[in-house]
């Protein structure tokens, strides 16, 4: 394939340039340094997504993030909220595109790739869901371990812990303000409960039932203050713990 020759780039630029400041001396633009910026970075991204098509994977990351760039100079003034949101969005898809082309060989580019997506998303969304923003940056986050799982069950299962971990942060932001600190830890513990859950019945790890029986207990105790009943439960807890450690020592002593 021939080599792309640099000097197509800037004999575009002169004239793209030249061509705004004669729309500008003519009316027809106002601040054209803004155009001309803006399209000089859309261009480079252009140039290295030429690149990026002949085989150099690596020029995804600057192809897609001068574009994404060369796009935010260009928005209008109506749409600079979303500016943010549409600069990590390009940077994102551009570990994505890198992830696609060689999914067994550069999987980590999904971490880099869903935790910019989760910011570009909490950027989208908090001009409409700002009470949610929370929960969409960390559940988007968590979200990008899971689908890290999914590429490989067997090595990754790693992947479920921060993926549960994360989700049951963003839940809590969620009901937070609706429940009391003690019903709070209750979800916290009870999400986590689940975690190991997922690790024990996923990935087939017998270890992690114990975390999950141990967290279960103290999230049911804490969602039971909901109930009225936690003072009922604290105490028959504490017998329940009483006669087993009495039921073992007088087992050993027979």
């Amino acid at each position: 394939m021939k080599r792309f020759d640099t000097r197509i780039i800037f004999g575009l630029m002169l004239i793209v340039g030249g061509g705004l400041a004669l729309a500008q001396a003519m009316g027809y633009l106002e601040n054209v340094s803004k155009y001309f910026w803006g399209i000089v970075f859309a261009m480079a991204g252009l140039a290295f997504l030429f690149t990026l098509f002949g085989g150099e994977w690596w020029a995804a990351f600057p192809g897609f993030t001068l574009l994404a760039l060369g796009a935010l100079i260009l928005l209008p003034e109506s749409l600079e909220d979303i500016g943010g949101g549409l600069f990590l969005g390009g940077i994102a898809l551009s570990f994505w595109y890198v992830y696609f082309t060689d999914r067994a060989g550069k999987w980590w580019a999904i971490i880099p790739g869903g935790v910019l997506t989760a910011l570009s998303l909490l950027v989208f969304g908090s001009a409409y869901f700002e009470e949610y923003s929370g929960a969409i940056v960390l559940g988007g986050i968590g979200l990008t371990f899971f689908v890290l799982y999914l590429t490989n069950p067997n090595e990754r299962w790693w992947a479920l812990i921060p993926f549960g971990v994360l989700s049951t942060l963003a839940t809590i932001t969620v009901v937070a303000d609706n429940v009391g600190e003690f019903q709070t830890a209750g979800v916290f513990f009870f999400g986590l409960a689940i975690t190991f859950l997922l690790v024990a019945l996923l990935a087939r790890m017998q270890w992690a039932y114990w975390p999950a029986l141990i967290l279960g207990i103290m999230g049911v105790l804490g969602l039971a203050s909901l109930l009225d009943i936690a003072n009922y439960v604290w105490a028959v807890a504490l017998i329940l713990a009483g006669v087993v450690l009495l039921f073992r020592y007088f087992t050993k002593q027979s």
